[in-house]
């Protein structure tokens, strides 16, 4: 930071300028902005280009100062060089040159090679780590004014291939190879060094300034060169490819074409002896932007354009600019010292002064008085890698930081009309964005380009009512929508209230506009366009959102203008498919309103508007209904359906049968009413689908979907017996349905009298009426017969009775052998079944003597095979498993098997023992202690019954607890503890 002394001179230094400087105070000089921003003043209090010293005191006076990469070399009087990385300032280093003067230091881009040009006309090498400046012996007698440095060179050993000029014009090329210190031998350091060109054939004069640029070739193999030389009052420029193979000196091939034809150049009158020419460069090893060339009449100063296939003159929008003359001096201008340019701006030395003039307006910005105790100015030079300037005077050191180099750019560019320049580079201030939009959108106004006019107001922040008035004045109802979409696209979400104004005001404007062209024959094209526009205007999404809850508006206002159309199209848009439908069902759309019915898959929509449609379109209808299936719910369609009832036609009949064909055979749907309703109109118009639809129902009862009295009544109102015979079997009327059947078909009887397949009784009482109905009605003894055969369960005595009298035994002569031969077979079978179970009888007899005789035999050692204690401690049972329990374990062990019926009884079988067990007492008589010993015995025999009808182990018990749990529930918890 600057000492407070140094912030009073730089003070003084600016207040002695002639510039004049803004005044800063409220409402003062500060013009006012329509835009609603507030603007800062705190940055244009900062200058462009503030002045800091170097806390530095040279031991000797400057003489010598360049820059580059963070590297600074200083001569001094004493030809000492002092070297500076000032990324470690602290740390500087001290070259001794010798005792030549030193005319001029060239310090490469990268910092890593200096010359040292001597006014003795010597040429010293320092390299970046070098110790010890190094002659370069083939450079002796020529004093180098300019140099141009190869920028495409990275290399710290060698400069590569290098331009030299000199105080006599000439120009050389040569490549410098920095040498090895400790070599005792020293090779010379150039690997050559040849002459390429004289820009002093017509008088001696001094090369000021070279620069040599790369830029792009249209060929691989070749490398396209610029060199721009001047001199104090001419500037040469010199254009040529190189091969990429070529030998050294490589830019002989360039200057060559130049000797035969004499070299274009550029002259300007009135040079003072020197000259100098700076590129700009916006980064690094770019090519470079601008070049400012210092001469006699002023700064010559323009861009480039590499792509030109110009070989004399690359340059463009070159321009002479005046040396800027302030108030304190006279009117002679004082010559300039020393140039550098930026983006911007050139920063001239003068004797005395820094001065700072705008490339843009060829205005001077800034201008800074020197004290004359830092010494003499003596030069301003330029970081090209690092962006700093640098100026230096005998006794000082100064640093210029750039701030915000750009931020009055975007007035200049403003000022010459150029706004998209102006708006390139105010993208940062929202303040001044809003200028330059503001005027640009008024000189579009005043230009009468409209439009594009309405498209700039629209993103500015000027007042809403006025840019709308104006649009409003000139009648430019086009410019005046644009205006309006513009404003309503930059709207944000939460401002509904703003959203919907514009997009009411929008929607009355188009339709004016329709309505003007909409009777002009001649303006179709024009209103087809405006239409279009209009629609798609509606269907954005924001309009959408704005106009969902003010849709009643906007259909007054388009009914007003009688836009029918644009009425069911934002119907459409808006998804209110009701309104849309209702209205083409009005005018007899029935198809449109179908095709409008089926894009929201609105079934509530299908519930309101299927009762008129089917009275027109059945078949589109009804193939709407099966696209939905399920979403449907068919019992809400019959009201749709019923309209039949009234005016059936054949198609509408078709559809609906094919509706609820669809519902029953596809859907499944067992809802009652749509299976009755099926039926019905089976019954009425399509009766021969009306026994296959039955059939597939089937004859129970409770598996039928239709109500089996309605289909019962309807089919007998509309005599369809076959269908009644097979409701009557299925609501198990059997004989009425058998006495029904035998009024169409015999055979149609016979099938009902065999439905009751558990009831033979039944049957065989239906297979009489069959046989009687035969007999007595149709008189076929032939065909009674046969019911005797196909009935196993009928004899012959039992429809024997309905023959009449005169009837002779001929004729079921055969069917009584029959009968007689079917009961003696009975007989036989009986006789052997009665055979068998007397053998049967026998059997189980000796099997229950054997298994009283049967024993077991129990050791002393044998144990419970539940508890594991000795068996004979005890009561105990042997199973002939060879299992063996005690009583009470084993009771233990079948307990939890049992129901709680039995674990009751034999609960009470042991409370009873036990009683009777501890009651002993002597008997009254021998007849009462044998009946209870009797009945003792018997309580045994019943609870082993219980409990020993099968061991546990080995019986079903063990099969139906493989499922069980190893642990129970209630010992889940002890079991767990006992882990523990």
């Amino acid at each position: 930071m600057a000492s407070i002394f140094e912030q009073y001179e730089q003070h003084t230094a600016r207040s002695s300028s002639s510039i004049p400087q803004i005044s800063r105070e409220p409402g003062i000089g500060v013009p006012p902005i329509s835009s609603g921003y507030v603007t800062a003043s705190m940055e244009e209090d900062v200058h462009i280009f503030s002045k800091q010293r170097i806390n530095f005191t040279p031991p000797k006076p400057i003489t010598h100062l360049v820059a580059n990469n963070n590297i600074l070399m200083m001569a001094m009087s004493d030809n000492t060089i002092l070297r500076i990385d000032l990324e470690h300032p602290d740390q500087p280093d001290e070259v001794r040159v010798g005792e030549d003067r030193i005319h001029k230091l060239f310090l490469d881009p990268t910092g890593r090679h200096l010359l040292i040009s001597t006014e003795s006309q010597e040429v010293l090498y320092l390299s970046r780590n070098g110790r010890k400046p190094k002659p370069l012996q083939k450079l002796k007698g020529h004093l180098i004014s300019a140099m141009g440095w190869n920028k495409a060179n990275a290399s710290e050993s060698t400069t590569g291939e290098i331009l030299m000029g000199t105080t006599r014009g000439l120009i050389f090329e040569t490549d410098i190879q920095a040498g090895d210190d400790s070599r005792f031998f020293q090779q010379s350091l150039e690997q050559y060094w040849r002459q390429v060109f004289n820009l002093g054939k017509e008088g001696s004069v001094p090369v000021t300034g070279i620069e040599v640029e790369r830029i792009p070739s249209t060929s691989p193999s070749e490398r396209r060169f610029f060199v721009m030389a001047t001199t104090p009052g001419r500037m040469y420029q010199f254009v040529g490819t190189i091969p990429s193979s070529a030998e050294p000196p490589v830019f002989q091939t360039i200057f060559q074409r130049y000797e035969d034809s004499p070299a274009s150049f550029l002259e300007l009158p009135g040079d003072f002896g020197y000259s100098q020419v700076e590129f700009y460069y916006s980064k690094y090893r770019a090519p470079p932007a601008n070049f400012a060339w210092m001469t006699g009449p002023g700064v010559y100063y323009g861009g480039f354009d590499f792509t030109s296939k110009s070989k004399d003159n690359l340059t463009t929008e070159s321009r002479l600019l005046p040396y800027p003359m302030s108030e304190s001096e006279a009117s002679q201008i004082p010559t300039p010292l020393s140039i550098v340019v930026t983006e911007f701006h050139v920063l001239l030395l003068f004797q005395d002064r820094m001065k700072v003039m705008c490339v843009l307006n060829e205005q001077l910005v800034d201008e800074e008085i020197f004290q004359s105790r830092f010494g003499r100015l003596l030069g301003l030079t330029r970081d090209h890698i690092k962006k700093t300037i640098w100026c230096y005077t005998e006794q000082s050191v100064f640093r210029y930081k750039v701030t915000k180099e750009s931020r009055d750019v975007w007035r200049m560019y403003l000022d010459k009309g150029d706004f998209d320049k102006a708006k390139d580079y105010c993208q940062d201030n929202a303040a001044n964005l809003d200028q330059v939009l503001t005027r640009q959108a008024q000189h579009f106004f005043d230009t009468q380009v409209f439009d594009k006019s309405a498209v700039y107001f629209a993103m500015t922040e000027k007042s809403f009512e006025e840019v709308a008035l104006k649009f409003i004045e000139a009648k430019q109802t086009s410019a005046l929508k644009m205006f309006l979409s513009k404003k309503l696209g930059g709207l944000k979400s939460q401002e509904k209230t703003q959203m919907t104004m514009l997009v009411m005001w929008l929607i009355e404007l188009y339709l004016n506009q329709l309505g003007e062209l909409r009777p002009q024959q001649d303006a179709k094209e024009a209103y087809n366009s405006l239409h279009e526009e209009f629609q798609k205007f509606l269907a954005q999404k924001s309009v959408k959102d704005c106009l969902s809850s003010n849709v009643n508006a906007v259909y007054d206002l388009i009914a007003s203008h009688g836009g029918v159309e644009d009425m069911v199209y934002f119907a459409m848009l808006m998804k209110d498919y009701e309104r849309v439908i209702s209205h083409h069902i009005q005018h007899e759309g029935y198809e449109n309103a179908l095709d409008v019915l089926r894009k929201p898959r609105n079934v509530e929509l299908f519930y309101k508007f299927s009762p008129v449609l089917m009275q027109h379109i059945p078949q589109g209808l009804c193939q709407a209904w099966i696209e939905l299936g399920r979403d449907l719910d068919p019992k809400r369609l019959i009201p749709a359906l019923v309209q039949l009832d009234h005016s059936p036609e054949k198609n509408q009949v078709n559809e609906a049968i094919r509706y609820l064909e669809f519902c029953v055979m596809q859907l499944s749907n067992t809802e009652k009413a749509i299976h009755n309703y099926l039926l019905s109109l089976y019954a009425k118009h399509q009766p021969e689908q009306l026994m296959g639809y039955l059939e597939q129902q089937g004859d129970i009862a409770e598996n039928v979907h239709y109500d089996l009295k309605y289909a019962l009544r309807l089919n007998a109102e509309h005599d369809h017996k076959r269908a009644c015979v097979h409701i009557y079997t299925t609501m198990g009327l059997f004989e009425e349905a058998v006495d029904l059947a035998l009024q169409v078909d015999v055979e149609l009887a016979k099938l009902s009298a065999e439905k009751p397949e558990e009831d033979e009784e039944l049957k065989k009482k239906l297979w009489l009426r069959i046989a009687k109905h035969v007999v007595q009605k149709q008189s076929d003894i032939q065909q009674a017969m046969g019911v005797l055969k196909e009935c196993p369960a009928l004899k012959i005595e039992d429809i024997l009775p309905f023959f009449p009298d005169f009837v002779t035994i001929d004729h079921f002569k055969d069917a009584i052998c029959s009968s007689l031969t079917e009961y003696n077979q009975h007989i036989e079978t009986l006789k052997t079944e009665m055979e068998d179970a007397t053998e049967s009888a026998k059997a189980i007899r000796s099997d229950i003597q054997e298994m009283r005789n049967k024993y077991g035999i129990v050791g002393g050692q044998q144990k419970c095979a539940s508890c594991g204690y000795p068996l004979l401690t005890r009561s105990f049972y042997l199973f002939p498993c060879q299992h063996m329990f005690h009583s009470d374990c084993l009771i233990s062990e079948v307990e939890p098997h049992l129901s709680q019926t039995k674990q009751k009884q034999m609960s009470e079988l042991q409370h009873k023992l036990n009683n009777l067990t501890l009651q002993r007492q002597p008997s009254t008589s021998a007849t009462d202690a044998i009946s209870k010993r009797d009945e003792q015995e018997q309580m045994r025999n019943d609870l082993d019954d219980i409990i020993a009808a099968e061991c546990v182990y080995c019986g079903e018990i063990m099969i139906k607890s493989i499922d069980m749990p190893f642990i129970t529930t209630e010992e889940y918890e002890s079991v767990i503890q006992s882990w523990d």
